[in-house]
């Protein structure tokens, strides 16, 4: 497994970032150039490649009260004042000639499915999955016996690229390939649009890695999560 280097897409490289100031702009909050989606829609903020020291306080304002900061790049550097919480190594993938096809028993999952999709989420931890989540993109479903079993969705979306996120199946309906078929239905969706499809993956989940190089993904960059905790100085502003 190597990164594959003839894939150029800078807006890639600091992703949360470019869908905050790109086509997700409409959801960001900000402070200064420190910016964040919603916090009952994702945990995620972001800072421009090279932040400053004034990034850096305005990002910790931007979090509030206690609370953490979770960025995601392949090296985050916190000046004096921060702690490392956690680093979470991931690897970034990106459609180099998946089979995107629609799947005829994918239903479009609507506000009114939020319950049935947070409960999900919970049985099968797909990653972060708040209440508003399923705003930032089209997300797709199968039901067997009218109830939701398994989706996949659109999360980050990039100048020219979205991530196909949230793929999860009930432990009950694993083994029957749902969860490939509305990622690759996701895929022929965002495809549709022009832009190309790409995606995360914890870098120990093996299995997950396999899969996606069988259908057709490519690596592209070696990334992680960050939370992080900034002094109560800097979450006040007062530096």
């Amino acid at each position: 497994m190597s990164e594959d280097t003839d894939l150029p897409s800078p807006s890639l490289d600091n992703s949360i970032y470019s869908a905050l100031t790109g086509p997700h702009a409409h959801f960001a909050q900000r402070r200064g150039n420190a910016l964040r989606y919603p916090a009952d829609m994702s945990p995620f903020m972001a800072l421009p490649d090279h932040p400053d020291e004034a990034d850096w306080t305005d990002i910790a304002v931007l979090a509030g009260p206690g609370a953490k900061v979770t960025l995601s790049g392949p090296a985050i550097e916190p000046p004096d004042g921060w702690e490392v919480v956690s680093r979470i190594p991931l690897l970034q993938f990106v459609d180099d000639g998946i089979a995107a096809a629609p799947d005829e028993e994918a239903v479009g999952l609507r506000r009114t499915d939020v319950p049935e999709v947070l409960a999900l989420a919970e049985r099968t931890k797909p990653g972060p999955f708040l209440p508003r989540t399923i705003e930032m993109g089209t997300y797709l479903g199968i039901r067997r016996g009218g109830r939701l079993v398994a989706m996949a969705g659109e999360r980050l979306h990039a100048p020219g690229w979205t991530e196909i996120s949230g793929v999860c199946t009930d432990p009950g309906w694993r083994g029957q390939r749902l969860g490939t078929r509305l990622l690759l239905a996701v895929a022929a969706g965002i495809r549709e649009r022009g832009e190309t499809p790409f995606l995360h993956v914890l870098a120990s989940n093996t299995n997950a890695i396999r899969l996606y190089e069988s259908l057709g993904f490519r690596l592209r960059l070696r990334t992680a999560n960050f939370v992080l905790t900034p002094s109560p100085v800097m979450r006040s502003g007062n530096l």
